[in-house]
């Protein structure tokens, strides 16, 4: 299986950073993680967040592709009702013949109020929506749609679809779902056959929640903070214009080590265990890459850069696909980390 990183670009107010700076540091970074054998890089998009989150993945995928020869592209998501499918066509176009065919496309339903309300959006009809666009985009997408077509002759569409019953929309709609939970394959194929798709065209790719170290206890004591961050601001905005309270505050011991699914664990460890972990949490599933936070919530930059430099020592090679001969696939273009 193969390793990917994660970016959010959060700048939150505690360590605030210049926003050009980071940016231009997570470009440079992008740079550095490719050459030390990363496979793909993947964003995110949210609005009107207080630490300024991503908002335009596909425009920051598209710098990306710029300065990139070899990894793949993903966006884990762009929220699908706030954009119209033509645009999403067209976008992921240009960025995939700018890339040469490296795009995956991923789609979701959102969840955060004033997000649809700044797009003049329904949130009521959003897993419909995100449906249909994912639909439309496919045949946009396809000859006789958008101009120009992208290099890809079926570009990967991948549904953020978290759940049971979110992983037998996805296998309706044959495309590919965004999770690396082994539990969701069962459903996820039941919605493939279901809808007369062939089940051996299932493929999964997902976050993992983990910081990958050489001493795990002496990059815990960094590491908490930022993910308590993280945990505690996803769950104020999602209650944001709901009239809902705020949920109390998380402890992130409660989840350092824990198995389960989404949000509710954390593993912070050596690439060995991670690696077991993930084996673990994905068996049985045609899980083709998973991909973690390369920082959390402002994490400082050399931080960042040695989180990404472990990684692709302790990690990748670990999870790497076996050839036939037994070995480690070769990545084009790798060479040692930093």
């Amino acid at each position: 299986m193969k390793v990917g990183l994660y970016l959010d670009l959060r700048n939150p107010p505690r360590w605030r950073q210049d926003p050009a700076r980071l940016y231009s540091f997570t470009l440079e970074l992008v740079e550095e993680a490719e050459r030390a054998g990363i496979d793909s890089i993947w964003t995110s998009e949210h609005h009107l967040f207080a630490d300024d989150y991503l908002s335009a993945p596909l425009t920051f995928l598209a710098a990306v592709a710029a300065r990139t020869r070899r990894v793949r592209l993903g966006t884990a998501i762009v929220v699908a009702p706030l954009h119209h499918p033509a645009e999403l066509a067209e976008q992921a176009a240009v960025i995939d013949l700018i890339s040469d065919g490296r795009l995956d496309l991923g789609l979701g339903a959102g969840y955060r109020v004033p997000e649809f309300e700044l797009f003049g959006a329904s949130l009521e009809r959003r897993y419909g929506q995100t449906d249909e666009v994912a639909r439309k985009v496919r045949a946009l997408l396809s000859p006789g749609g958008v101009r120009p077509q992208p290099v890809q002759s079926r570009l990967p569409i991948w549904m953020g679809y978290q759940g049971l019953k979110g992983a037998r929309r996805a296998g309706l709609l044959g495309e590919g779902l965004l999770t690396a939970d082994a539990r969701s394959w069962a459903p996820y194929r039941e919605g493939l056959v279901e809808a007369g798709h062939d089940p051996e065209i299932g493929r999964m790719t997902g976050l993992i929640n983990a910081f990958v170290s050489d001493d795990p206890d002496r990059d815990w004591e960094l590491v908490k903070d930022r993910l308590a961050y993280q945990l505690d601001s996803y769950n104020e905005h999602a209650v944001e214009g709901t009239g809902r309270p705020v949920p109390a505050p998380r402890d992130p011991e409660r989840l350092r080590g824990r198995d389960s699914s989404l949000l509710n664990y954390f593993w912070c460890d050596t690439g060995a265990v991670v690696a077991e972990r993930v084996r673990a949490f994905t068996s049985g599933a045609p899980v083709e890459t998973v991909f973690m936070f390369v920082s959390l919530a402002g994490l400082p930059e050399e931080m960042v850069v040695r989180h990404m430099e472990t990684i692709c020592r302790d990690l990748v090679p670990l999870l790497a696909p076996v050839d036939a001969r037994g070995g480690s696939e070769s990545r084009q273009g790798a060479s040692s980390p930093m």
